[in-house]
């Protein structure tokens, strides 16, 4: 019998330096957070939110996205090795696509132009770790 899947739960991405990815994602996409430690948590907070690893849990549409800030202060992110290879973000229409690339450009975010890949379009860029982002606008 398959395993019952109804979809993601979460993702959590292992970054350098928290308070760089904080940043980018933060002005990049806004999203709410879910979980945080709280300035001046106290030793059972800590203890309860010791998941965080220090990081973050951003809330987003269908689930929650992470920040876990261990990786060491010179690794970078490398699709070709076993693991991720992108994380891809779903946006409702193309027009979204070319609003976001402007926002990259007002931040000074490096991204490739809006490709029509058949089955929809996307928008390629990179985080500060280097790790391969996109969003996807279904084909109208």
């Amino acid at each position: 019998m398959a395993i019952p899947v109804t979809g993601y739960a979460h993702v959590r991405l292992t970054v350098s330096d928290i308070a760089r990815s904080r940043a980018f994602y933060d002005q990049v996409f806004g999203f709410d957070i879910a979980f945080e430690m709280p300035e001046g948590a106290d030793e059972a907070t800590r203890e309860q939110l010791a998941f965080l690893y220090g990081g973050v849990i951003y809330q987003v549409p269908g689930g929650l996205f992470g920040l876990r800030p261990v990786a060491p202060g010179d690794d970078r992110f490398d699709e070709d090795r076993a693991g991720l290879d992108h994380l891809s973000f779903a946006v409702p229409a193309r027009a979204d696509l070319d609003a976001a690339a402007e926002r990259l450009d007002g931040l000074g975010v490096a991204h490739e132009p809006v490709k029509d890949i058949g089955a929809g379009h996307l928008l390629e860029f990179r985080d500060p770790d280097n790790i391969a982002l996109e969003l996807f606008a279904p084909a109208e």
